[in-house]
């Protein structure tokens, strides 16, 4: 059984795996003061062009969704998010559990736009409702899509506008920055939200996102937070040895290109094989429309979930790549397709 159906059912990355050993033995500080962490948050300000960024290392994607976005928000206030992004599906309820409500917004791309939250705000006027306050979006989204420059420059610029705060979620940025035709920058990410994290956990890391916060109003006690939150880790070095070892080569955009090359390599086979797409996705999240017959058959050596119901007898399919996928097993995939596909013409 080979798995198609996330990046991260790896461990880590060879480099990664080496450094935490070489550096295993030796004495560090607790919670994110090491070495390695200094070195990894100064890093990541050289890429956002900020010496003074304020960086925080924490171990997963819900946990640093849950710390920042309860940190950012007071009590009565809410976060907008597309009706797809992460924390409205599968985070277990994890922001409304802090107190703040979701207003959720039908996004056909999984992108957020000012034309579509108007309405959203236009609703929401008054006390007697949570008052909208933070924007989340995803980059990549959690259908593969993502932002251009222009598309995150008119969203900071409506947030702006509309005293609204915009928050990324990071967990594939690797993949959104390293797409083909991007043209977005992590500096461009920095100028234009109040606060982002950078994904390990999705590329090659054993675990680990780096939470970014350029809004200055932000970031006050925001280490007191992330402790009462139980993310302050008193082996922080591990998260901090990772991140290190992802920037200080640029191995990081490496392995994302890599994982969105096996998914394009897989999207240009199945189209010649005559397969459509539900949605154009140029990251290593894909989602094909096949047979109901031919998911059946594909499903019993690979591992993949059934993403939308196109028809009574097809089904898009959502097929993720990581770092760790080679061309052998795209290959194969595309080869078992083709002949599920043929098995099961009438």
């Amino acid at each position: 059984m080979y798995s198609f159906r996330n990046d991260y059912s790896e461990g880590a990355h060879p480099d990664i795996l080496n450094a935490l050993v070489l550096h295993n033995s030796a004495q560090e500080e607790g919670y994110g003061l090491d070495s390695h962490s200094l070195k990894a948050i100064a890093l990541l300000r050289t890429l956002v062009e900020d010496q003074n960024a304020d960086v925080h290392l924490l171990s997963g994607g819900t946990q640093t969704n849950l710390i920042a976005i309860s940190s950012f928000l007071r009590p009565h206030e809410a976060c907008i998010t597309a009706t797809t992004g992460h924390i409205a599906t599968h985070e277990t309820g994890a922001i409304e559990a802090t107190g703040h409500k979701l207003l959720t917004v039908s996004a056909p791309e999984g992108k957020l736009t000012p034309d579509l939250m108007e309405p959203l705000l236009l609703e929401h006027h008054f006390e007697h409702m949570v008052k909208p306050r933070l924007v989340y979006i995803s980059n990549s989204t959690e259908l593969g899509t993502v932002y251009r420059k222009n598309e995150l420059v008119k969203l900071h610029d409506y947030c702006q506008e509309k005293n609204l705060l915009i928050y990324m979620d990071g967990a594939r940025l690797g993949n959104a920055l390293t797409s083909e035709g991007t043209d977005l920058t992590m500096r461009d990410i920095y100028q234009r939200t109040d606060a982002f994290f950078v994904g390990g956990t999705k590329n090659g890391a054993l675990l680990g996102e780096a939470l970014i916060v350029r809004n200055t109003d932000l970031q006050a006690d925001l280490r007191y937070l992330i402790k009462q939150r139980g993310g302050l880790l008193a082996k922080g070095r591990l998260l901090g040895i990772q991140f290190e070892a992802l920037f200080k080569d640029n191995l990081y955009f490496a392995l994302a290109r890599h994982a969105n090359a096996m998914a394009q390599n897989m999207v240009g086979a199945l189209q010649e094989a005559g397969c459509s797409f539900w949605l154009d996705s140029p990251t290593n999240q894909i989602f094909p429309i096949m047979d109901n017959r031919v998911i059946t058959v594909l499903a019993d050596n690979y591992g993949f979930y059934i993403w939308a119901k196109i028809n009574a007898t097809h089904s898009a399919v959502r097929l993720v790549t990581s770092w760790a996928t080679t061309n052998e097993a795209v290959q194969q995939f595309v080869v078992d397709y083709k002949n599920a596909l043929n098995s099961t013409v009438v």
